[in-house]
């Protein structure tokens, strides 16, 4: 293996994404800005559901990786929430642009599930300039992602949280994506999917309908498409 940084990060990133089906790491983006580390149950709670109803193997427990660590590369799938501001290091610009622009899968959720606060603003500008300004756009309640695993037959399934009176008061009936070469490498939510999946995963009896079900979809549109 040569010495020179971007040929190791190229070679640990190609042998990771040849393993992108054989297995599934739950990993956690932590950049410096912000306050990444929301939603600890979440990633238990997710990995549970995989196990329930699919046959992936699952790593289970949750990795947590600094966004300017060469060490993204070593999953396909990787996960990053906040309330606060998201602006990122050069290194970790670097870092996301190439994990995204070659087979990575960011799942981006917004703690504050509102539009116009600080995560979102922030985070859309960071993807707007790094993939273009209009990079970023709703996918159709109709794609594939809704029948990746359980059938969403209306689109992305609401939240207990969007109209709480913390966020902006809008029913967001979308998702939105970054697309590269018609694959989505950014899956956006501003519907706090994280925070409705912050439970202890034995409480999932109580529910008349498992709500982390399009979690897995997520997961396994992930790996697949």
């Amino acid at each position: 293996m040569t010495g020179h940084p971007l040929a190791r990060d190229a070679e640990e990133r190609a042998a990771a994404f040849a393993r992108r089906r054989a297995d599934f790491a739950f990993t956690r983006l932590q950049y410096a800005s912000g306050d990444w580390d929301v939603d600890e149950r979440m990633p238990s709670n997710l990995l549970n559901s995989l196990v329930e109803y699919t046959t992936v193997e699952v790593t289970p427990v949750e990795r947590v990786v600094p966004l300017d660590s060469a060490a993204v590369f070593d999953s396909p799938f990787a996960y990053m929430a906040g309330h606060r501001l998201v602006e990122f290091t050069a290194r970790e610009r670097d870092v996301f642009e190439r994990f995204v622009r070659n087979g990575g899968f960011v799942f981006a959720d917004d703690c504050n599930h509102d539009i116009d606060g600080l995560f979102a603003r922030s985070f859309e500008a960071q993807v707007g300039a790094i993939f273009g300004e209009n990079a970023l756009r709703k996918i159709p309640n109709d794609h594939e992602l809704y029948r990746a695993f359980f059938e969403f037959d209306d689109g992305p399934p609401p939240t207990g949280l969007e109209l709480n009176g913390w966020g902006d008061d809008l029913v967001h009936d979308y998702l939105k994506a970054v697309e590269i070469d018609g694959r989505i490498g950014i899956l956006y939510s501003n519907k706090d999917y994280g925070c409705e999946w912050d439970y202890d995963f034995r409480n999932k009896r109580f529910l008349a309908e498992d709500n982390t079900k399009f979690g897995v979809n997520i997961v396994i549109h992930a790996m697949t498409a």
